[in-house]
């Protein structure tokens, strides 16, 4: 049997990103707040708190003051940084590049655009942080859905400026757009109403192609992900929708040595938040089953 990692499985752009930060900064200083998970993986969450990182709350936020917070990937809305300011809190902000320009852009089209009711609509998990932090750029004045189902809280009446949380599955994306287009010309409106920013990270949506081939191409996989990621459960089904023998671990313990019966190749990937260091202990662990 052959075991094989894939080549473009690992953190994302932005999430190594910010564990370097916090990484030098807990080898200089040996504690850092960190504000909320600092990554959607509780391994790699173990390590660093090892090292001295101090996941807390907004609430705990809140009664802090002149100490050093890190701010995640996945970005804050602008009362975090107003509360800094006031409480003499030094930010360390670890947003995504990609997350902040699409804050830049909801923010900019709001402002610019609200005279006009134009409705700002994020297509996003309501209860994720990042889409927190989008939808704190317009005050919270701005329409979140989830699924198809919740295109019915849009008023088609209304200019329509549509976004998406960058995590989100680009097909489902594509499927938000063509019913909002369908209920705009249904009312008798002109199409020019909606104004669409596909915000969905490359580094997602360009995985996919590749992600599909690597199962393909194995008997077996084995994808490692917190089960908090959203976008561990997107690449999942990826897997799944090519390879049924597919299985999601969140622990090496949680491996069936049954699932790899009559495999000649078995593949380990995971999602943008898995580090690489946990797909290895997966191989080792899968090669010492073969002595």
């Amino acid at each position: 049997m052959k075991i094989n990692i894939d080549p473009y499985a690992g953190f994302c752009f932005g999430v190594t990103k910010v564990v370097e930060m916090a990484e030098e900064i807990l080898h200089r200083e040996h504690h850092l707040y960190c504000l909320g998970d600092i990554v959607h993986n509780a391994k790699e969450i173990e390590r660093l708190k090892n090292l001295g990182l101090e996941i807390i709350s907004n609430d705990q936020f809140l009664k802090l003051s002149s100490c050093k917070v890190l701010i995640r990937a996945h970005g804050e809305p602008p009362e975090t940084y107003q509360h800094a300011l006031n409480n003499n809190i030094e930010i360390v902000d670890g947003t995504c590049p990609i997350v902040l320009k699409l804050q830049s852009k909801i923010e900019k089209d709001y402002t610019e655009n609200y005279s006009t009711r134009a409705q700002i609509v994020i297509y996003g998990r309501k209860d994720h942080a990042e889409v927190r932090g989008l939808a704190g750029q317009t005050g919270n004045n701005c329409i979140i859905v989830e699924s198809l189902r919740d295109l019915d809280k849009i008023d088609y009446h209304r200019p329509v400026f549509l976004y998406a949380q960058t995590t989100m599955n680009p097909g489902n994306f594509e499927k938000i757009i063509s019913v909002i287009n369908k209920r705009i010309a249904e009312e008798g409106m002109a199409t020019r109403t909606m104004k669409c920013t596909n915000s969905i990270c490359g580094q997602v949506s360009g995985r996919i192609p590749r992600l599909k081939k690597f199962c393909l191409d194995n008997d077996v996989i084995i994808f490692g992900s917190s089960k908090k990621s959203s976008n561990g459960r997107l690449l999942f089904q990826q897997c799944r929708n090519v390879n049924e023998r597919s299985y999601f671990v969140s622990e090496i313990s949680e491996i069936d040595p049954e699932w790899l019966r009559n495999a000649l190749m078995v593949g380990i990937t995971g999602a943008t938040s898995t580090p690489r260091w946990f797909l290895e202990e997966i191989a080792l662990f899968l090669r010492r089953q073969l002595k």
